[in-house]
């Protein structure tokens, strides 16, 4: 038992031992016949006296855990190192590139044949001059007494008839240079000119006309 729970056994024993005591003196005074007084003083001081049981003390506090110790952990060898054989990669070089493709040109066009060469030129089947008469002069020009020589140029076609009419040197009168190539386009034929091949072909017959005011 410790010392604290000895404390309050005496304590307790005390308290029983005075109790019993009062209980004896009371006794002894009823039996005696003491005052009244007496007796009123001792109950007053028997309500006075109260055991007051002392607190129990306070329980000790459990002793702290022990600290747990950590446990290492297991030990464990390092995982081995393989060495793989490195492989060496081999890129290879790209490759060149395509030699240029040369397209050659194509070829030039053949060369046009030379235009065949004219070789008999056209010619008049009558004099130029017999185409024309009195009756073919002008109105207009006899009324001004226009006279004049017109130059002119003509286009013979295969066929030996004029296809175009050109002056080339005006007579001076407008209306004697007009009927020049009126009447030459309708009425002039032409052995037509050939070529080196022995074809008709186009000719220019160049020549002129002179036109002169005709007699009463």
């Amino acid at each position: 038992m410790s010392y604290v729970d000895q404390g309050m056994s005496r304590s307790r024993v005390w308290a029983i031992v005075l109790v019993a005591i009062l209980h004896a003196l009371l006794a002894y005074a009823f039996v005696t016949g003491l005052a009244y007084k007496f007796v009123k003083n001792v109950s007053e001081d028997l309500k006075t006296f109260d055991v007051e049981e002392e607190p129990p003390p306070p329980e000790e506090e459990p002793p702290p855990p022990e600290p747990k110790q950590d446990t290492p952990p297991p030990v464990t060898a390092p995982p081995s190192i393989i060495r793989m054989p490195t492989t060496q990669t081999i890129v290879a070089p790209p490759p060149p590139p395509p030699a240029p493709t040369f397209i050659p040109a194509p070829p030039a066009p053949p060369a046009p044949p030379p235009p065949p060469r004219t070789v008999e030129p056209a010619r008049a089947r009558a004099n130029l001059q017999s185409y024309f008469s009195t009756d073919d002069y002008p109105s207009a020009a006899q009324r001004g007494n226009e006279e004049g020589t017109a130059a002119f140029s003509l286009t013979v076609g295969p066929d030996g008839r004029v296809q175009a009419c050109s002056i080339t040197s005006s007579s001076g009168s407008s209306s004697l240079d007009a009927a020049t190539c009126r009447i030459l386009r309708s009425r002039a034929r032409f052995t037509p000119a050939r070529d080196n091949t022995g074809q008709p072909t186009t000719d220019t017959v160049r020549n002129r006309i002179r036109w002169v005011m005709p007699e009463d």
